[in-house]
């Protein structure tokens, strides 16, 4: 299938009808609803009785509409359009809130998210924008209702935040049909609509960074709450001893090196969520977890020495965390 708003990783594996759910899938009591887009898969898990398929044609239109204003893989999406210069500015509702928000975590990340890092991660042979001029998130400007940059070289990618914008609107249809008892995944972040129908939390993996061995944790997803995941992932190639990944570090303009394997975030909505397991990840080893402190932003770092995996937990998720094994 094309490829647009890219899955940039999937590692937080859904158990909704599995490991985290035993008693409904014993008593068939479950509900799935699944699904294509942004170049990934969606899934969302209720209660038997819920008519999900009911939010199949909403769902897909919805994630259509923001496929074609933001994604960069699509020459005749909006912001190609905007970085190629055919359009001057951006004016659309959604995209200037997706873009105030990108360019708001820019600043709240000391620059370790950057929205303008697209040529260079087309560069390291990972994203769409072959053109463009050096980063510079402070060379874009929002304001009344529009986006503007001050250099027409300057290119805007919002694939770092986008998808998750859309799992929230996505939720938030959902609650607007009247369910309340949903857990919804999209490309590996997950947002939960109410609790569990037994009352209790919903649960998902956390996934060991390597395919094929056991998850080593199991976060409890509180009602309400999102979490996302950034890193190595299968987008990575090796070169000699190293692997490299997709996520670029704005001060270095290279792939994030290091231990750090994966970061998950957890916040109580899925685009911030989104956007700081990017900004995380990209801050790397000792950064990352200084700048999860700072912000008292609830995180899970997980590390790899010599096969060995390792964890900072930060903002009290480790109160949400079950350790396996």
């Amino acid at each position: 299938m094309p490829r647009h708003l890219a899955s940039r990783r999937d590692f937080l594996g859904l158990l909704g009808a599995a490991l985290a759910c035993p008693s409904l899938v014993r008593a068939a009591a479950s509900e799935t609803l699944t699904g294509e887009a942004f170049g990934t898969t969606w899934r969302i898990v209720g209660p038997a009785g819920t008519d999900l398929a009911a939010l199949r044609p909403a769902i897909d239109t919805l994630f259509a509409g923001i496929d074609a204003e933001m994604s960069p893989w699509r020459a005749d999406s909006t912001i190609s359009r905007f970085n190629s210069g055919t359009l001057t500015e951006l004016t659309g509702a959604q995209l200037v809130h997706v873009a105030q928000a990108a360019l708001s975590l820019a600043g709240d990340s000391e620059g370790h998210f950057d929205p303008t890092v697209g040529p260079l991660v087309a560069r390291w042979g990972f994203g769409p924008i072959q053109r463009g001029g050096s980063p510079d998130w402070r060379g874009l400007d929002v304001s009344a209702g529009r986006v503007g940059k001050r250099r027409q070289d300057q290119t805007l990618d919002l694939c770092g935040i986008a998808k998750g914008r859309a799992l929230d609107l996505a939720t938030a249809l959902a609650r607007d049909r009247g369910l309340d008892c949903l857990l919804l995944d999209l490309g590996g972040e997950l947002r939960a609509l109410g609790a569990h129908p037994s009352g209790r939390d919903w649960q998902v993996a956390v996934e060991h960074p390597h395919p094929g061995i056991d998850a080593p944790a199991i976060l409890n997803l509180p009602a309400g709450m999102s979490v996302a995941t950034s890193g190595l992932g299968a987008q990575g190639f090796a070169l000699g001893p190293r692997v490299w990944g997709h996520i670029i570090d704005p001060g270095t303009a290279s792939p994030v090196q290091g231990r750090l394997r994966s970061v998950s975030v957890l916040r109580d909505d899925a685009m911030t969520a989104d956007g700081w397991a990017t900004a995380l990840f990209a801050a790397g080893d000792v950064d990352g977890p200084a700048l999860a402190r700072a912000r008292d932003i609830p995180a899970l770092f997980l590390f790899e020495d010599d096969r060995a995996l390792h964890h900072v937990a930060t903002g009290g998720v480790g109160d949400v965390l079950t350790w396996r094994g």
